[in-house]
């Protein structure tokens, strides 16, 4: 698409909370830009996502010099070979701290496989154990893995009251209806206005609104009309109109609802809790 066909990026009434990207991706002068981007266009707050040893810390020190920024501790299913008693001791640690508002990323990752599989399932099982003896919710990365992953999520849901979202949703119905059921919330972003994610579209159609998130994936997944530039917070208005002509909802309505579902799964209780 070229440029002259991009659109402004809508600015809407209710603000936004950007609930899964990668901040630590950026560079110092991006990020600010980026964060300054994202305030423009009435995102109030964002997570930034943990994924691996090596950002378990980055992300905290974001989130601590960033007033409305957010992170997570958990190392993402590619990363399960690196898992070790030092990293599970170092997330524990980092769960403490007064932004950490999930453990995540974690799941399984069958797509790449770029952790042998029985390793990705025990490191997911040992997360899910730290969200439960944290009391924090999860923030779930699913891919070609829908049957392990509901078993595992199965032996688990009595241990986990918060319970969390399965971000990025594009897995089958059959999870999505689980994972619903179940208490789970499924985040959606730039995917849903892609051509052919008709899956992604079924699934946000089959999500009650109550149970749906909004977030970017950032720097990946750029929603049209800006798809083939790098992400970021500040495009979440796209993905949000989309979910709403989904929905049938009002777009107002919509950005509502999806404030009080972030509200609800990460910060409430929290001394961080603001309101709009």
């Amino acid at each position: 698409m070229s440029k002259k066909q991009r659109r402004d990026i809508p600015r809407f009434a209710h603000p936004i909370i950007e609930t899964h990207c990668h901040l630590d991706y950026l560079e110092a002068d991006a990020l600010a830009e980026e964060l300054q981007a994202a305030r423009d266009v009435g995102v109030e707050r964002i997570i930034t996502i943990a994924v691996s040893p090596s950002n378990l810390v980055t992300v905290q020190e974001i989130a601590r010099r960033e007033d409305r920024v957010f992170c997570t501790q958990g190392i993402h299913p590619h990363e399960a070979e690196a898992y070790t008693r030092d990293v599970d001791s170092l997330i524990r640690q980092g769960a403490t701290e007064s932004k950490v508002v999930a453990i995540g990323e974690i799941g399984l990752d069958y797509f790449y496989d770029h952790a042998d599989r029985a390793v990705q399932r025990k490191v997911f099982a040992d997360q899910l154990a730290i969200a439960a003896d944290c009391d924090l919710p999860v923030v779930i990365h699913s891919r070609d893995a829908d049957e392990d992953m509901q078993a595992i999520l199965s032996e688990h849901l009595h241990s986990l009251p918060k319970r969390g979202v399965i971000h990025s949703f594009s897995s089958g119905l059959s999870l999505a209806e689980f994972a619903l059921e179940s208490g789970f919330m499924l985040g959606f972003n730039g995917m849903v206005t892609f051509n052919r994610a008709d899956n992604v579209r079924d699934a946000v159609a089959l999500t009650p609104v109550n149970q749906l998130l909004l977030e970017t994936d950032a720097p990946y997944l750029t929603p049209e009309p800006y798809r083939g530039r790098s992400n970021g917070p500040r495009y979440i208005p796209f993905v949000a109109e989309k979910v709403a002509e989904i929905k049938g909802l009002p777009i107002e309505e919509l950005l509502s609802q999806c404030f009080a579902n972030s509200e609800a799964l990460f910060f409430l209780g929290t001394e961080e809790n603001t309101t709009p």
